[in-house]
């Protein structure tokens, strides 16, 4: 019991037929925390379809939490290349990568009806240009992400029949700037 031979994994042995130390794994066996019941949240589809909508309950406290979550991991690995408005504009597009193929823009129309399922797969599988960011990115927080981008479209499409009178009111343009003090202070309109 005190002295028992080991083995290192990968090491040849003359005990078994095969010739190996490791030993095959039953069929179904399943490594411990990789579970997968919900087909839905761990593909981003069901049955062969993209998802409508998050897999998940949601009370209105946990999806402000999953958005802010959403906000600093799409800060965090979407930003260097879909920029903060997911534009496509972002550092490493602006340097020239992938030129054939630019970097997606989420506001497209292409991108704006596709299922909420579409973009967690992308995360997911990678898509073009972009690898795979499964060894990165958690399941929840690729959902976190997928939930920003939608908030990100909606912020840059959104209609204006959606506005309040205040919202409205804000977003009128402020009148140009006059500096009583000092007449050679010109506004931006009386630029060159």
């Amino acid at each position: 019991m005190w002295r028992q031979t080991t083995t290192d994994p990968m090491d040849e042995s003359t005990f078994y037929a095969d010739g190996s130390v490791n030993r095959p794994l039953q069929p179904g066996t399943i490594a411990r925390g990789h579970l997968r019941k919900d087909d839905a949240f761990f593909t981003g589809a069901r049955n062969g379809q993209w998802v409508t909508e998050i897999p998940m309950e949601m009370d209105q406290q946990s999806l402000k939490e999953l958005m802010a979550r959403g906000r600093d991991r799409f800060n965090a690995y979407c930003t260097p290349c879909h920029g903060q408005l997911g534009d496509g504009q972002g550092m490493i597009a602006h340097r020239g990568f992938n030129t054939r193929r630019p970097v997606g823009n989420f506001h497209t129309e292409r991108l704006r009806n596709m299922p909420i399922g579409h973009f967690y797969d992308v995360i997911t599988n990678g898509y073009g240009a972009m690898y795979s960011y499964a060894s990165r990115v958690e399941p929840h927080d690729r959902w976190a992400i997928a939930s920003y981008i939608r908030a990100l479209q909606l912020s840059q499409n959104a209609p204006i029949a959606d506005a309040d009178a205040e919202e409205l009111s804000k977003a009128q343009a402020p009148a140009p700037y006059e500096n009583p003090s000092d007449p050679n202070i010109r506004t931006p309109e009386g630029r060159p």
